[in-house]
Parts: C-alpha cells; structure tokens; sequence
C-alpha cells in the first residue's frame, strides 16, 4: 500500500473532477451547479439531508466540506477480530468501514489480564484515523508501521517504517505530526523506553521526509509500561502515567517540561483537547466532567453524569465530546449548548469499543475520486 492522499493532490483530483452524474436535475433551479455548491454549503447539513434527495447526495460528495463523524474502534469477541465502524448523524446508523487488506488479528483478551483489555493505539491527525501500537497474539508488537484510513477516500494505506515497532507507549498528535514515545518493543530496552519519534503527515510528499525522526529522549522510563494518551495542547504533548506523573513536550523546541501541579492533579481520566486548545477531562470515580484553566491551574467542573463514571477514552471536535464510558456505552456531550447538552449512541450489539474519534465523514461509494499512486 502507498501513502495516504495528500490534501494538495485531493484538490487537484476534485478540480478535474466531472460530477455531471450528480443529478439530472440542477441543484437549485436557476443557478449553475458550482455556484449552488457555494450556496448549500453555508446551510447545515442536516437540514441539506431533510430537503431532497439530490441535496442529501451533495453532503457525502468528496468535493463538498465534509461534516464530522463519530468512529469507533470495536472488538469482536465472536470472530475475535477489530472493525472500524462509524456513526453517521445525519442518519443515526452506523456504516461498516471498509476493511484493511490484512485483517487485524490483535490480542485485546488475554487469561493473563483479566482486569484490563491489551490496548490498541489509535489517534486521529489530519482527519486521519492512525493505528500505531498493539499486541499480536505472540506478545510482540503487532504493527511495524502505522496503519491509516482516510475517511473521504475510504481507503487504508501505511506510514514509514519504525525503527523500533512497539506496544504500551505514549501516542499523540500535534498539528498534522504523529508522535510516539517510550513502551516495549519485542523485549524491554532503555533506549525505547527513553526515545520519542516524530512523523509529519504534512510532509509525506517528500521522500526523504517519510521517515520517523528522532527527537529528544525522555530522562528515565517511567512511561514506558502503560498505554498512555499524549494528548496535544497548544503545541504541547500532555502525559500522564498509571502511577500519576505527568510530563509536557514542547514539540515547537523540542524539549520536556514539568507538569504543572493543577494539572496532573485533576487528571482523573481519559482527557482530550478541543482544536488543541482546550482541555477536557472526564472524572472517572465521581462522574465529573471538567476543563482545565491555565491561568489558575485548576480544573473546573462543568457538569456531572452517573454515566461517565468509569470512562475510559474521549475525543473531542467540533464543540463536542464522544466518551466511552465504564460499561461501554458512548456519550455524546454539546460543550457549547448552555447548559451542556449529552446523549447516548446506541452501539452496535455484541461489540466491544476499544477506541473513538471524531473524523470527516464518510464518502459515498458512487462518489469516490480515482486511485493516485
């Protein structure tokens, strides 16, 4: 498999694109279609979806801004397998995703740990969904490099090689660079347990940029036994271990700061930055929604929900939170309705989820841009 579409040849590819077979009819009568495109896409696509059916094809056209969507990781205890699956809101169904070319076989249960899953590593860049660390049924490190989808092509494809596959490490993204940090490879080394490497999505059109590079190493280990968010923030990576220490990586300077106290001390739960601006954290004990506060460095509660006790993963976009919660339930939470609005997304039946995100939409079937190499 190649490397992802980069944005730059998506919109050569949708300025060529011939979309006459849209519809027989105009979009709006009396305009050209290009014109009506511009018109329609400053009207939410929800009330496109309920007009007409020419208008509802228009919001999954590859040329038309995408809205986003909820996807999800899920676990299949019956075949033992991983789907990637999304919720689409426009309809409240959930699409099956296509799958990648190589099923993913990943050990998530295991007679060892019966307390916790073996976790499966994902992060969402660029509106990509990026798979970067798990455990293949051998105990070693499932992946060598990451694997992508990109929701408007519908299709998978790999990033460079890592030096050192890995599993339990510290994954996150800044801007449109993937980084991951410590955790174990096939046996435990200090020197994966210490190294951070970077790889820019932005600059895949380059060869010799489709690389990992190696950054400034950490000073001791201690990240490298637990699955750990590296959530971005304001060009910064925030971590956080098991045992509550926390760490922030400058990734503009390349180099390690000090947590600052308020922080790591309201970190209770699975956290996630709006637009990499704003962090939410979710109190998994007592069912506390909060935001963090520079300026006073505490975190201050928004609301509470019986429901996120237990939550164990959050992604944030478009003023919203999507939550797995304790007992798989996934909570959806307007951030910006006042009061907060949430509600519940009724997952599919015998599904474990794993992981969640929040990407562009999918493109339809009988829309979908011609193969680049």
């Amino acid at each position: 498999m190649g490397k992802s579409l980069n944005p730059s040849k998506r919109q050569k590819l949708i300025a060529h694109y011939d979309h006459r077979h849209l519809q027989e009819q105009p979009l709006i009568p009396g305009l050209p279609d290009h014109v009506a495109e511009l018109c329609l896409s400053r009207v939410h696509p929800s009330l496109l979806y309920s007009v007409c059916r020419s208008w509802r094809r228009l919001i999954y056209c590859p040329f038309f801004p995408p809205f986003p969507s909820l996807y999800a990781l899920f676990f299949s205890s019956s075949d033992n397998e991983i789907q990637l699956l999304s919720f689409d809101p426009m309809s409240s169904r959930w699409e099956t995703v296509p799958p990648p070319p190589n099923p993913l076989r990943l050990l998530v249960h295991h007679p060892s740990f019966l307390c916790r899953n073996l976790p499966v590593q994902s992060i969402s860049v660029s509106g990509n969904l990026v798979l970067l660390a798990a455990t293949a049924p051998n105990f070693n490190p499932a992946l060598s490099r990451p694997l992508i989808f990109s929701p408007l092509s519908r299709s998978w494809s790999l990033g460079p090689p890592m030096e050192t596959p890995r599993r339990w490490c510290a994954a996150g993204a800044s801007g449109p660079t993937v980084y991951v940090a410590s955790g174990i490879g096939s046996n435990f080394s200090t020197d994966v347990a210490r190294s951070l490497e970077k790889w820019d999505l932005g600059e895949e059109d380059e060869m010799d940029d489709f690389r990992w590079k190696k950054m400034r190493q950490l000073k001791d280990g201690r990240f490298s036994t637990d699955a750990i968010d590296a959530v971005g923030w304001r060009r910064k990576l925030c971590m956080v271990n098991v045992a509550k220490q926390g760490i922030l990586y400058d990734a503009a300077n390349d180099i390690w700061e000090q947590m600052p106290e308020g922080m790591v001390g309201g970190w209770r739960g699975p956290v996630a930055a709006m637009d990499e601006e704003v962090l939410y954290a979710v109190d998994e004990g007592k069912g506390l929604l909060t935001r963090y506060n520079q300026d006073s460095d505490n975190w201050e509660v928004i609301m509470e929900v019986e429901s996120l006790k237990g939550a164990c993963q959050m992604a944030a976009a478009g003023g919203r939170l999507c939550v797995i919660c304790g007992d798989g339930e996934i909570l959806v939470i307007d951030v910006v309705a006042a009061p907060p609005k949430f509600w519940a997304v009724q997952r599919p039946a015998e599904l474990e989820p794993l992981a969640i995100h929040i990407l562009p939409r999918l493109s339809r079937l009988d829309f979908l841009l011609p193969t680049v190499s």
